[in-house]
């Protein structure tokens, strides 16, 4: 049977104003200051032993890495993370494709959020021209200056847009250095805006609602963010802008940088906030290869730190902080709760709505700051 390909490049695409967006920025944001809802009590103790956790590892200069998926965005939880960022309690951000796209379309936009099941019957699911188009623009332009996907778009959102070389100045880079390093990204560039009539120079890109952005934030306090995607995942694959090696190539770079902070992680802590699958399969491909790269230098593996697993589904009535369950129990196929407790160091799970945990959590930090 022959199949061939979608041409992607003859979807066609809408403007943001045209979508029935679901969810406001101005309206999720939570107050930091705001008092949190209550908290089960069997999380208080929980929720302090981390806030401990932190603060002991902050002092000691470990990192502090939070992995996220995009419901802590959407649930508004942007401002908190920008004081806990303000007081470096936190060290590095990771979150995968759908935490940029809601992110971005706050801070553009004011809005995020779409019905999927609506909106894919009609063939307008994710098809939204200014979102793909920023995305891409943002991670292309990133690309030259040696910026993964995630400080690449928080450098878009803070500095509201880009600015891109001439197709003169391309070109003649391509031409006169084919293999050097920055080539492929240089072409990709090139391409797009040969292809989707960019302009080039300054580019200005107005974000309004930039504090609702958590990766502008954290690129305003210089604190690294990778994004961890996989192609076709995210919407920016529904538009003819769609490049899969771009997005490829700030990933890849992403991935270094997180192993970077895994490298700094003895006596530190990891909080896994929503991210059931990105997440634990992240971390323990990097944690491999900071081992791996450890041993062969002499150096001892990652030890000492501690991780704390948030989510909203039960833990299968099992209790982690004793190992993982036999294969014949139905929690031994949690993945985001298996894949932590084989990383060493010590897991503690707390089945919590999440940004209840990150409210009570700040507010926990700064008593004991006090």
């Amino acid at each position: 049977m022959s199949v061939k390909p979608l041409d992607l490049s003859k979807l066609k695409v809408f403007p943001l104003s045209e979508r029935q967006s679901l969810t406001r920025a101005d309206e999720i944001l939570i107050d930091p200051d705001s008092e949190p809802r209550p908290c089960p009590e069997r999380l208080v103790p929980l929720i302090k032993d981390c806030a401990q956790s932190l603060l002991a590892a902050r002092k000691r200069d470990a990192a502090v890495m939070l992995i996220y998926g995009a419901h802590l965005l959407r649930n508004g939880t942007a401002k908190i993370l920008e004081r806990m960022m303000e007081q470096k309690w936190l060290t590095h951000l990771a979150t995968n494709g759908a935490g940029t796209i809601h992110d971005w379309e706050y801070a553009w936009f004011g809005a995020s959020t779409e019905s999927v099941e609506m909106n894919v019957g009609t063939g307008t699911f994710g098809t939204w021209h200014e979102t793909a188009t920023n995305i891409h623009l943002a991670i292309m332009a990133g690309a030259l200056d040696g910026l993964g996907y995630g400080q690449a778009l928080g450098r878009l959102i803070h500095e509201d847009g880009v600015t891109l070389p001439t197709v003169q100045a391309l070109t003649d880079a391509i031409v006169a250095s084919p293999s050097d390093p920055l080539t492929p990204a240089r072409a990709d560039l090139l391409q797009a805006i040969q292809q989707q009539g960019w302009a080039t120079g300054r580019v200005t890109v107005e974000h309004r609602w930039k504090y609702a952005s958590i990766l502008a934030q954290a690129y305003r306090h210089g604190i690294p963010v990778t994004i961890h995607p996989g192609i076709g995942y995210d919407i920016i694959s529904n538009h003819p802008v769609f490049n899969g090696a771009a997005i490829g190539r700030g990933a890849e770079r992403d991935f270094k940088l997180f192993g970077g902070s895994v490298d700094q992680l003895d006596g530190g802590v990891v909080l896994s906030v929503g991210s059931a699958i990105m997440g634990p399969q992240v971390f323990e491909k990097s944690l491999s290869c900071v081992n791996n790269l450890r041993l062969q230098s002499g150096k001892s593996i990652v030890t000492g730190h501690r991780v704390y697993v948030v989510d909203l589904q039960d833990g299968g009535g099992w209790d982690w902080t004793q190992g993982e369950p036999p294969k014949t129990n139905p929690a031994y196929y949690l993945r985001f709760c298996k894949s932590y407790s084989r990383m060493g160091g010590a897991m503690q799970y707390l089945q919590c709505d999440n940004a209840l945990f990150i409210h009570h959590l700040y507010k926990e930090l700064l008593q004991l700051k006090a």
